[in-house]
């Protein structure tokens, strides 16, 4: 466990790395960042009251290219986290939740809120700017 609710498995975990033999581990300065990300984030677990299912956690300059990430991607220095939180809500309810929760974070993004498959993209960082966006797969906008 590298937080209280988080792991270190469950936070480098990926498909893309496991078929493309895409080594998945940060260095020293990226796996602080995500021991820090972890446990900001289990704030945001007690928050929602239940499980947070991280679909990406941190992703490797390699691993980040082969799914066609951003290339400032803040999962890349282990800053930020993709989830879903069924026993809350669907990820729109966790997403308006979060944001007037009071729990500071650097973004906040609802990503592809129309698909079944949507979820919440949470950061934190240096500047922590608390800044929240919707992705609908071509834009961003303010939420």
């Amino acid at each position: 466990m590298i937080s209280k609710y988080f792991a270190l498995d469950e936070m480098i975990a990926s498909q893309t790395a496991t078929r493309r033999h895409i080594d998945n581990m940060p260095n020293a300065d990226q796996l602080e960042n995500l021991k820090d990300t972890c446990r900001q984030a289990d704030k945001v677990r007690e928050f929602l009251g239940g499980p947070m299912f991280i679909s990406s956690g941190f992703r490797s300059a390699k691993l980040n290219a082969a799914i066609g990430g951003a290339r400032t991607s803040s999962h890349m220095r282990g800053e930020a986290m993709d989830f879903t939180c069924p026993s809350f809500g669907t990820a729109k309810e966790v997403f308006e939740a979060l944001k007037d929760s009071g729990i500071q974070f650097d973004q906040l993004i609802l990503e592809y809120p129309e698909s079944k498959g949507a979820w919440v993209h949470i950061g934190f960082g240096s500047e922590m700017r608390n800044e929240k966006l919707v992705y609908d797969g071509h834009s961003y906008r303010i939420a």
